[in-house]
C-alpha cells in the first residue's frame, strides 16, 4: 500500500504518517512570533543588558553635549580615528541612532511583557486556591499527627480550625469537601511576591519614561561666569546650549546670577597633601525674576542652587586676568578679564587674548597664567602655588587677520595663527612677553601695548533643566521597593486534610509547596505544625456546638 495520501484538493500529495509537515507561518504569523519573542522576559534582560553596554561609550569618549570644545579638539589629534568615531555617533552616543534603537526595544518590550503577566495575576488572585492532591505524603515538606478521641474534634472542625489558624497567619484559606468523611483545606500567600516583580518592571517603564521626557523637554547648558559679571537665563547668555527634541524657550526660567565673590581654601597644614583644594565656595546674588528681590546665596560643589525644575552646578574654576590692549593708534582695542583654562594643580592656566578692534591691525596674544611664578634649576618660569602669590603672564604676541569677519565660529579658546605674523616670542628678537600686576609692554613696530590690570576668579556652572528627575526618583524607589518584595515574599501553598480514624481519632495531615526555592519553608513548616498542635493536642475536651 502506497505510504502517500491525497492532499485534500485533490492536487497532489502530501507526506505520509511517518513524515513531518511543518505548516507556513505567513506573514500574520511571523509578526505574532517575532512579537512573542520580543515580549519574552528573556530578551527584555538580554536588552537590558544590551543597554548598559551600549552606555559603555559614553564614558570612554567625550560627549559632544556635555563638553563640544573637548570633541573638537580629539577629532583634531586624531584626524584618522576622530571622523570615523564621530560617523559612529559615539560622541552622541545617549542621542543616537543605534542607542535610541535599544531603548525603544527595550521599553516596548517591558510593556508587551508586564501588561500580559499583570492581567494573569490579576486572575490568580481572584482564583481559588488549588485542589488538594490526593498524596500530600509526596511533598517534601509533609507532616501528620492524630487528634486524641477525648478532644472530640471531627474531620470538619479539624478543617475549619485549620483554615482559621491558616488566615491568621496571612494564607487565604478555601474549605472544600467539608460535608465529605475527607473534608480538607487549601490556602495560599505570597501574592505580593509577584506583586513586586510586577511593581518592578512597571518602574523600569516609568524610569524609561522619566528619561524619555527629560529628553524630549529638558535642557543642559554651561557658562563661565567671572566675579562681578552676572548670568540671565536667556539662550544668547549661554556658552554652549544643547536643548531637549522639543524643547520650548519659554520652559527658561527667568532667574539671575551674580558672582559676588570666589574663594577657594587650599591644604596648608599637610606636607603630603600641600596645595590641594580643600573648599570651594561662590557667594553670588540671585533674583527668580525680573522683578523679584534680590538674594544672597552660596553656591558649593554638590551643593546646586534651584530654581524651580532648573539646577546650577559648580563644576569649574581659575583665574581671568584682567588686561587692556591698546592699539597703534592709541586707542583701547580691548579692556575685560580673559579666561584662562588651567592644566594642573598649580592652575598654570593657557590663555589666548584676541583684539579684533585694533587698528590698523588686529591683534592676538597666546601664552600661560602663572599664579604663583618662580624659576626652576634651568631658568624656567613654573608654577609653585595654586594661590596668586607672585601672578605673571608669559606671552606671545600676533598681528594680522583673526578670521572673526567671516562669520564661521572660533574656539575662543585657542589662537590659529596660519595667517599671522608674530612679534614676540622666546625665540625671537624680541623675546616673549612677561607681565606682572600692573607693568604695561609697548609692542614692537608700534604695534600697540598691553597692560595686565589685575586678577579675578571665575566659576565654571553648569545649568540643567530636567524635568523628568523627579519621576526618575521615584521610580528608582519603586523599583527598588518591588525587587525587595519579589526577593523576600515567598510564596507558598498548603494543603491540610483531616479523615476519622475507626478508635475515634481524628487523623490530619498536610503539606506545604513552595513556588520556587524557599529556605524558609521548613521554618513555616515548623512553624504551621506547632500551631495546629498547640490548637488540638493542648486544648481541653469540648464537644461539637
Amino acid at each position: 500500500m502506497s505510504n502517500t495520501v491525497k492532499d485534500r484538493t485533490g492536487s497532489g500529495e502530501k507526506p505520509g504518517k511517518d513524515d513531518v509537515a511543518m505548516p507556513a507561518l505567513g506573514f500574520f504569523g511571523m509578526l505574532r512570533f517575532a512579537w512573542r519573542q520580543l515580549t519574552s522576559m528573556r530578551t527584555a534582560l538580554f536588552l537590558l543588558l544590551l543597554l548598559a553596554v551600549a552606555a559603555v561609550p559614553g564614558s570612554l569618549f567625550p560627549q559632544r553635549p556635555s563638553n563640544p570644545a573637548t570633541v573638537n579638539q580629539y577629532i583634531e589629534d586624531n584626524p584618522t580615528l576622530g571622523p570615523w568615531l564621530d560617523r559612529l555617533q559615539l560622541f552622541d552616543v545617549y542621542s543616537s541612532v543605534w542607542f535610541s534603537a535599544i531603548y525603544l526595544l527595550l521599553f516596548t518590550s517591558l510593556v508587551g511583557c508586564v501588561i500580559p503577566r499583570t492581567t494573569q495575576h490579576a486572575k490568580a488572585i481572584r482564583s481559588k486556591p488549588p485542589r488538594t492532591p490526593r498524596r500530600l505524603s509526596r511533598f517534601q515538606h509533609y507532616g501528620a499527627f492524630a487528634i486524641p478521641a477525648q478532644q472530640q474534634v471531627t474531620a470538619s472542625r479539624a478543617v475549619t480550625d485549620a483554615a482559621a489558624a491558616l488566615k491568621r497567619r496571612g494564607y487565604r484559606a478555601d474549605v472544600r469537601d467539608a460535608g465529605d468523611s475527607f473534608p480538607s483545606v487549601g490556602a495560599e500567600r505570597g501574592f505580593l511576591k509577584e506583586v513586586g516583580n510586577l511593581l518592578f518592571h512597571f518602574a523600569l517603564i516609568g524610569v524609561l519614561i522619566s528619561f524619555a521626557v527629560s529628553g524630549l523637554f529638558g535642557y543642559r547648558g554651561q557658562k563661565i561666569l567671572v566675579e562681578g559679571g552676572t548670568f540671565i537665563n536667556n539662550l544668547v547668555s549661554y556658552d554652549s546650549f544643547t536643548p531637549g527634541s522639543n524643547f520650548n524657550r519659554g520652559s527658561l526660567d527667568p532667574f539671575s546670577i551674580q558672582l559676588d565673590d570666589f574663594s577657594v581654601k587650599f591644604e596648608r597644614q599637610s606636607e603630603a597633601n600641600y596645595g590641594q583644594p580643600l573648599d570651594f565656595t561662590a557667594e553670588v546674588t540671585t533674583k527668580t525674576a525680573p522683578d523679584a528681590q534680590p538674594q544672597q546665596q552660596v553656591l558649593e560643589v554638590n551643593d546646586p542652587l534651584s530654581f524651580n525644575a532648573t539646577n546650577v552646578y559648580l563644576v569649574g574654576n581659575g583665574y581671568a586676568p584682567v588686561v587692556t590692549v591698546r592699539d597703534g593708534e592709541g586707542n583701547v582695542a580691548l579692556s575685560e578679564p580673559v579666561v584662562a583654562q588651567v592644566k594642573d594643580a598649580s592652575y598654570t592656566s593657557t590663555i589666548v587674548i584676541k583684539a579684533p578692534d585694533a587698528q590698523p591691525s588686529q591683534l592676538s596674544f597666546a601664552g600661560l597664567f602663572i599664579p604663583t611664578a618662580v624659576k626652576d634649576q634651568d631658568g624656567v618660569t613654573v608654577a609653585s602655588d595654586p594661590d596668586p602669590l607672585n601672578p605673571q603672564l608669559l606671552l606671545d604676541s600676533y598681528y594680522g587677520d583673526l578670521g572673526l569677519d567671516s562669520g564661521e565660529p572660533q574656539n575662543v579658546y585657542t589662537l590659529d595663527t596660519t595667517d599671522l605674523t608674530q612679534l614676540n616670542g622666546r625665540k625671537l628678537d624680541t623675546g616673549g612677553i612677561v607681565l606682572q600686576p600692573n607693568e604695561t609692554y609697548q609692542l614692537p613696530d608700534g604695534k600697540g601695548s598691553i597692560t595686565f590690570e589685575g586678577l579675578k576668579r571665575y566659576i565654571g556652572v553648569d545649568i540643567t533643566h530636567d524635568p523628568g528627575k523627579y519621576g526618575a526618583l521615584i521610580f528608582s524607589s519603586l523599583a527598588v521597593l518591588g525587587l525587595m518584595m519579589s526577593l523576600f515574599i515567598g510564596r507558598r501553598r498548603v494543603w491540610v486534610r483531616a479523615g476519622a480514624h475507626e478508635d475515634g481519632r481524628t487523623m490530619v495531615e498536610y503539606g506545604l509547596l513552595a513556588r520556587g526555592e524557599d529556605y524558609r519553608l521548613k521554618g513555616e513548616e515548623k512553624a504551621l505544625r506547632a500551631l495546629l498542635e498547640n490548637k488540638w493536642l493542648t486544648a481541653t475536651p469540648h464537644k461539637e456546638q
